[in-house]
């Protein structure tokens, strides 16, 4: 975005420092405050990896100070850099609901909520949790745009505004650097991953197991949140030899493959209720070694907050602990 604008960061007055800073700039720098990798930050704002660490050069510059320690692995911000993170966010935030407030749509009376969601809460946590249309605030229109396998696209529309909330899972293994202060949350209960298959492989997959052969695997992949989680789950335990034979990022499609008996996956089990319930799946193994737990959080943005958006965490708030049981 070719957007430049002049900012003078708290604390940074001197003639050398401040003067003409793009937006995209700061957009870099939220960026990799979350991902804490330049290669990983690069692919996602889409530009060379030697073209992204320069930008972040150039911001480091124009603020008179290092924002980022190169030297460690994953990078960490300075602290100069944590104290400045907050003044680009809310900055980069700042701009786009500007945008946004320049073209309202004039006849809707309707006040809209955005939820950026994983696809798979999407589809079972939000209608579990709102439920009748009457739990709504009135004269709200819900908007959900779930992701394609990733967190990254969600996690940027949250920092910068784009959402009002941020429907995720969460678990150790895959940390968001978030500033809880900044981005507060709900926990709404938690969720197990299971190791399930086809019944009609259930026995060739335990012999597998037990004579430690590698067993045919439904993987999400690299980037997703499960192939994030998954991944360092089998680094510490090496009793699951797998060959990869599909991938998919999201859940659906590995729960279309391991019913057509493909192989193994890991599944939410709140997706595949009916299927454990009717057979079509069965679980693997009832190690707990290797089902994964998860958390199930909405996340917003605290200085982004609307009345409208008050009352739906409100909801979210109020029917956390009576529904959050049942979907455990």
């Amino acid at each position: 975005m070719g957007i430049y604008a002049t900012f003078a960061p708290c604390g940074l007055h001197e003639p050398e420092r401040g003067g003409i800073v793009e937006l995209k700039w700061l957009e870099d720098f939220v960026c990799l405050s979350r991902t804490l990798s330049f290669s990983r930050a690069a692919r996602e704002r889409n530009v060379s990896q030697p073209a992204f660490s320069k930008r972040i050069r150039q911001l480091e510059q124009w603020a008179g100070a290092p924002l980022v320690n190169r030297v460690s692995y994953p990078a960490e911000l300075t602290v100069e850099g944590r104290r400045f993170l907050e003044e680009a966010t809310e900055i980069v935030s700042a701009f786009y609901r500007a945008q946004r407030s320049v073209c309202p749509p004039p006849s809707d009376p309707f006040e809209v909520v955005t939820i950026a969601a994983l696809h798979t809460l999407a589809l079972t946590l939000i209608p579990h949790y709102f439920g009748s249309r009457d739990n709504m605030p009135p004269m709200t229109r819900l908007k959900v745009t779930p992701d394609l396998g990733g967190i990254e696209d969600n996690l940027n529309r949250l920092v910068t505004g784009g959402a009002d909330f941020f429907l995720t899972y969460a678990h150790p293994l895959v940390p968001f650097h978030l500033d809880p202060a900044l981005f507060p949350f709900i926990r709404l209960g938690t969720e197990r991953v299971l190791p399930v298959c086809a019944p009609e492989l259930r026995a060739q997959v335990h012999h597998a197991m037990a004579s430690a052969e590698p067993v045919d695997y439904l993987s999400y992949g690299d980037e997703s949140f499960f192939g994030v989680a998954l991944s360092k789950l089998f680094a510490r335990h090496d009793t699951f030899r797998r060959r990869t034979v599909c991938e998919d990022t999201l859940s659906v499609g590995l729960m279309s493959m391991a019913r057509a008996g493909w192989g193994v996956a890991w599944l939410p089990e709140g997706l595949i209720r009916e299927e454990l319930a009717h057979g079509v799946l069965v679980p693997v193994t009832h190690d707990p070694a290797l089902v994964l737990e998860v958390e199930t959080r909405l996340y917003r943005h605290a200085n982004a907050a609307r009345p409208v958006c008050d009352r739906v965490w409100d909801v979210f708030t109020s029917r956390a602990s009576r529904f959050a049981p049942a979907h455990a």
